[in-house]
């Protein structure tokens, strides 16, 4: 089982940095499943400002709903977060190089959201990158049972990380 974490303190990096690895994995061949979250500016007016890219092609899902003017609430649509996941499961049906996984979150930390996707991931010997965050940081490493390889939230760390953990995955399938 290969599982690698991710976590950045600057906005937006680990979304655009798991963009960049899906598109690089592509480009190498490979076939990357799963979801990579894709940010609009909440300023342009839109009602949607978080959408899911499921892997490898589309479509692009809206996550979010808008609660009004003066809202504090979580805005994520779990609705559309369960439907991102199944499309994604489905994608991982079809076969797979690597999973990744947008972010594990407070619904994953719940035993919701993308969580038994990426165990489903595992199991069938996909290596998965995961991306998180600090607050949620107790309960991946609770889900990863201390497999979890922490990888930095650059591109080049994370696209070798891929490259060593699909080789690893041939060796043993060889």
């Amino acid at each position: 089982m290969k599982l690698a974490y991710t976590m950045s303190d600057v906005p937006g990096q680990m979304n655009a940095t798991l963009g960049w690895l899906a598109s690089a994995l592509q480009a190498e061949g490979l076939r990357p499943v799963g979801a990579v979250q894709i940010n609009r500016d909440a300023d342009t007016g839109s009602k949607c400002d978080m959408d899911l890219l499921i892997l490898p092609d589309g479509p692009r899902v809206c996550i979010s709903q808008s609660l009004g003017p003066g809202a504090a609430g979580c805005r994520l649509d779990t609705g559309s977060l369960e439907l991102s996941v199944q499309r994604a499961a489905d994608r991982l049906a079809e076969g797979a190089d690597i999973f990744i996984a947008n972010k594990f979150g407070k619904h994953e930390g719940d035993g919701r959201g993308f969580r038994d996707l990426i165990a489903t991931a595992l199991m069938q010997e996909v290596p998965a990158v995961v991306g998180t965050t600090e607050a949620n940081l107790p309960a991946f490493l609770d889900f990863a049972g201390g497999l979890a390889e922490e990888v930095a939230c650059e591109g080049g760390a994370l696209l070798s990380w891929c490259r060593n953990a699909r080789l690893a995955r041939q060796e043993v399938s060889d």
